[in-house]
């Protein structure tokens, strides 16, 4: 990309293809847990757009040369290989690829017979077949291909019509088609989708939708139903973003009041974890301490991901609710005899030390010296965790 494509773009056009040819086998016997490997192979074909554009490639050549390669990519080298290329391929180039794929799509499944299916796993119904597994790609990926032209052509109703009337219920869909056909200027169709999804059942909502309808209320004028809907989405799930701009919207000094109610309803919201993220997260970090020295049986102290943030965000002004989420995380370290997480509560233990001295009253919480004398009865016998503590 940078030595190259500015000298000749031809040349790098080739060069890229190759590279991203190279995937599959690389991908297919490596262990890219992080996902990096991927990602290069990811951003190779991604730079096939620009660089067929200054080759001025054939839209046809390449519109086959990217149809076979997403037909074969089973590592997702190529995911965003047509929308970077569609400048290229303009229109006719759009277009056969829809043919293409479409063509694909339509192909009849052709199962072999028993004694010729090559078995490859096992899934709950019994044997995994190779055939099984190529329609599965096969569906999906003619019906990607299919969806991106549509995005690329501006065709909402192609993109709708890759799902039938079930996902198009399903919230995360429903969302893709009120965005679509609202950018179509199509708001009151845009109104039917997203209410005609299944979001909510199971008590769980997807962020995407409710921006999805949230811009399709505003669309339609119904900024009151807009503005009613932020703070239910904020009371039942707390979250940030709905809540600020439920404020921003209201009149100077009623802003005040509300944040007030928001906080009290978060408080005493019945999971005491989303709780307790959302008060250090505003911040309210004086309900925060009151929160965790209220409801300490309540917390899971298996969630370091949370307390640990949270004790550092509550110790400057607020050191005893800071030491019951680090003792709780001590605790459970100990008792389940997490030896790969002695380290950490070898340090949680060291900054109690250092937050017992600004505690003037403890009230029904042991003072450190007493904390400490409990863990050496009960842990006593636990010398990795111990070495860890001398260590600090």
């Amino acid at each position: 990309m940078d030595l190259v494509a500015p000298r000749d773009p031809k040349a790098a056009l080739d060069l890229l293809w190759r590279f991203a040819a190279c995937g599959q086998s690389v991908l297919e016997r490596s262990d890219d847990g992080s996902g990096r490997l991927g990602e290069i192979f990811c951003s190779v074909a991604e730079d096939i757009g620009p660089v067929a554009v200054a080759a001025r490639a054939d839209p046809l050549t390449i519109a086959e040369q990217a149809f076979e390669a997403v037909r074969y990519d089973e590592y997702g080298v190529y995911d965003r290989l047509i929308p970077a290329l569609a400048p290229a391929l303009g229109a006719n180039g759009l277009a056969r690829i829809r043919d293409l794929a479409t063509a694909w799509q339509a192909e009849p499944v052709v199962t072999p017979p028993q004694k010729d299916r090559k078995a490859i796993g096992w899934g709950s119904g019994g044997a995994l077949f190779a055939d099984q597994i190529d329609t599965s790609h096969r569906k999906h990926a003619s019906a990607r291909l299919l969806k991106e032209v549509a995005d690329a052509c501006g065709d909402v109703d192609a993109w709708i019509a890759q799902y039938d009337a079930k996902g198009r219920r399903v919230p995360a869909i429903a969302a893709g088609i009120a965005e679509r056909l609202l950018a179509a200027g199509r708001a009151d169709e845009a109104w039917t989708a997203i209410e005609a999804s299944e979001a909510g059942r199971g008590g769980w909502v997807p962020p995407e939708w409710e921006k999805s309808r949230l811009a399709v209320l505003d669309a339609l004028g119904r900024h009151e139903d807009a503005h009613a809907f932020r703070w239910e989405r904020f009371t039942t799930a707390l979250d940030t973003g709905h809540l600020r701009a439920y404020l921003q919207r209201l009149p100077d000094f009623e802003d005040f009041d509300a944040e007030q109610r928001a906080l009290a309803h978060s408080r005493a919201f019945p999971d005491v974890h989303r709780a307790l993220a959302f008060l250090t997260a505003w911040p309210a970090l004086d309900r925060a301490a009151s929160l965790v020295l209220e409801r300490p049986d309540a917390i899971d102290s298996n969630l370091y991901e949370l307390l640990t943030p949270a004790a550092e965000a509550l110790e400057p002004k607020y050191p005893l609710a800071a030491t019951v989420l680090r003792r709780a995380m001590i605790d459970f370290t100990l008792t389940n005899a997490r030896s790969s997480r002695y380290r950490h509560a070898a340090r949680h233990l060291a900054e109690c030390a250092g937050l017992a001295r600004r505690i003037i009253d403890h009230g029904a919480l042991p003072d450190h010296d007493r904390y400490l004398a409990r863990l050496r009865a009960d842990h006593g016998r636990k010398p990795g965790f111990w070495r860890e503590v001398d260590g600090q």
